[in-house]
């Protein structure tokens, strides 16, 4: 019987080590240890032995057993990393490879004016300042000599946060009211960022959009100083040809106050589609800042004059490059945004 034992071990081991698959090796498995198995049937055919040779050939028998499931244990485990390393293989991405489709991002037009303004000012002196979008209604209305019965409220019938507290800011001028709080004169800053307003959406309105605004608080200024840096801003964005012009206005935090028109960049101030014929396109507001603004935030007004002006930025954007609905600026069409990169 041991020799019987000995052939099976070898013709086992034999098979195992042809083996191919898991599948092969769990068939193995069964054919020689199952419950029918060759080796399993050595074991039902000890109770015919001789008790003297049964504990003899039981041990032949465990033996046999141990060495075959560690072949097959091992064998198992080859094919397994053999498999696991193909379908690795066959898997894996190669990152490197520059595919033909990949798609190249862009900056969006708006953030590209955006950085081209703030890099205008900030090379005449102008320094970056922050302010939060969520303001007090003290700061975004009362500090600009707005109180709550002005009828400019009206004007900029906003989004409430906690009613007659706290509102999404409506301008980027609040941010001058910090700024003068906190930093005597000369002030010469810039707040850039987004505003709300209860506006409804077309071609050239939104609930949301973007603003730079501007000061200068010193002693002397006038609004020589404003029209003069003004140009300069005009000039480099729209063309050394360009002109500008005041159109005396109203605004509550600056007196006087003017709308500032730039001859149009399409027709050189010829008329055109995008200016509507008129050769003028409308750009900013500004003006001196109020003197009650000054005294709220502890500043002499007999000492110290200032101009502040605001730049609606996407309407900068639409001018430079011809867009001529506001909306498509914030639809992320890809179609429209890929001709900017």
């Amino acid at each position: 019987m041991q020799n019987k034992i000995n052939v099976l071990v070898a013709e086992t081991i034999e098979k195992i080590n042809s083996a191919q698959t898991q599948k092969e090796i769990t068939d193995i498995k069964v054919e020689v240890m199952g419950k029918n198995g060759a080796l399993t049937s050595f074991m039902r055919n000890m109770k015919d032995l001789p008790n003297d040779q049964k504990p003899l050939v039981g041990k032949f028998v465990n033996e046999a057993r141990v060495k075959i499931e560690s072949v097959l244990d091992a064998k198992f485990k080859e094919i397994s990393e053999k498999e696991l390393k193909a379908k690795l293989d066959a898997e894996k991405i190669d990152i490197t490879i520059d595919k033909h489709d990949r798609k190249m991002g862009g900056i969006h037009p708006i953030n590209i004016v955006r950085r081209k303004v703030v890099d205008f000012f900030t090379s005449m002196g102008f320094i970056v300042a922050d302010s939060p979008e969520v303001e007090t209604d003290y700061y975004n209305f009362e500090a600009l000599n707005i109180p709550k019965d002005h009828p400019a409220r009206e004007m900029q019938d906003t989004f409430y946060v906690v009613p007659e507290k706290i509102v999404l800011r409506t301008q980027t001028s609040a941010g001058q009211i910090r700024t003068m709080e906190v930093n005597k004169p000369p002030i010469k800053m810039i707040n850039v960022g987004r505003v709300y307003r209860s506006d409804d959406i077309d071609a050239t309105h939104s609930p949301v959009f973007h603003q730079i605004e501007g000061l200068v608080v010193d002693e002397k200024i006038t609004m020589c100083d404003l029209k003069g840096i003004l140009e300069k801003f005009a000039k480099a964005f729209f063309g050394n040809e360009t002109n500008i012009r005041f159109r005396p206005s109203y605004f509550p935090f600056t007196e006087p106050s003017v709308e500032v028109d730039a001859s149009c960049p399409h027709c050189k101030g010829k008329g055109c589609r995008v200016c509507k014929g008129t050769g003028w396109i409308e750009i900013l507001g500004a003006g001196m800042v109020n003197r009650n603004v000054l005294k709220v935030c502890d500043i002499d007004p007999d000492k110290y004059t200032g101009f502040a002006f605001g730049v609606g930025l996407d309407r900068i954007t639409s001018i430079i490059y011809g867009i001529n609905d506001l909306r498509l600026e914030f639809e992320n069409d890809i179609r429209f945004l890929k001709q900017f990169n």
